[in-house]
């Protein structure tokens, strides 16, 4: 399974981190992502890691912003977020790849997410 945390109430301009425990497979063989939820929207990607951490792209509407980073030894997966806005509030859900690498939503398993609302 996958367990994110990390989520909570933030200011507008303020920072959160979001982590995810995996257990069940071999975490370093997977590429790793982020997906979000705004309330009455559709699923937005946000960021995906290769399986080795060594490769990242963000989604455009994050870039530069958002840091996503991963702890193999630890099976943790990790979300920075900075400079936060209001349209970020979302269920933000940490999701495995079935590849190594792939900028595709080729995935098979999702956590049951977490809140993260940017408010004043």
């Amino acid at each position: 399974p996958l367990v994110e945390s990390g989520g909570g109430l933030v200011q507008p301009g303020g920072s959160l981190r979001l982590s995810c425990a995996a257990s069940g497979f071999t975490f370093s063989s997977y590429a790793m992502n982020w997906v979000r939820q705004a309330p009455g929207k559709g699923l937005e990607w946000v960021s995906v890691i290769s399986s080795g951490g060594g490769t990242t792209s963000h989604a455009d509407s994050v870039k530069g912003r958002f840091t996503i980073s991963r702890d193999n030894a630890k099976n943790t997966l990790y979300l920075q977020m900075s400079s936060l806005k209001p349209e970020d509030t979302a269920v933000y859900y940490c999701v495995k790849s079935t590849v190594i690498w792939s900028l595709g939503p080729l995935y098979d398993y999702w956590g049951q997410g977490t809140q993260v609302t940017v408010s004043s």
